[in-house]
């Protein structure tokens, strides 16, 4: 069997290539909230900040805006947990 292209996938409301990437999941897990869990706070802190430095430093030669709103992303879950 194939793999679908983005093109092909159905999309459907909580689907987003930044917040929720398919791939990400399993069931209802996502891995994200995997790390969180297994991870200190201070830890997931690190874990979040150095996402928004690989994000932000290959966005010149990879997927420009993509990268940009994933380091974003990455960026306010770091402000959450300070919320």
């Amino acid at each position: 069997m194939r793999k679908k292209k983005a093109s092909e996938i159905e999309i459907d409301e909580t689907y987003s290539i930044v917040e929720s990437p398919l791939h990400y999941r399993q069931g209802e897990i996502e891995a994200i909230d995997a790390i969180e869990a297994a991870l200190s706070v201070e830890e997931f802190r690190g874990y979040l900040k150095g996402n928004v430095m690989k994000y932000t430093w290959r966005e010149a030669h990879k997927s420009g805006p993509e990268d940009v709103r994933k380091a974003q992303w990455y960026l306010n879950r770091l402000v959450d947990l300070d919320s």
